[in-house]
């Protein structure tokens, strides 16, 4: 039983897995927030171009 912890406790093929899964994480929560600041600053600009073309007529 003992030789059968040790062999678990030494084994690292999970964690490499894991530390993927992390960093795959991390690139798509930096992803999300990239996009939705674009997508603000984006409906900002709208709208200041709707307002401007709306006050021209």
């Amino acid at each position: 039983m003992r030789s059968h912890l040790k062999r678990f406790w030494a084994d690292e093929s999970g964690a490499t897995a894991i530390e993927y899964g992390l960093i795959i994480s991390c690139i798509f929560l930096a992803v999300v927030t990239a996009i939705s600041l674009f997508a603000g600053n984006t409906t900002a600009m709208y709208g200041k171009i709707s307002t401007a073309v709306g006050n021209v007529r």
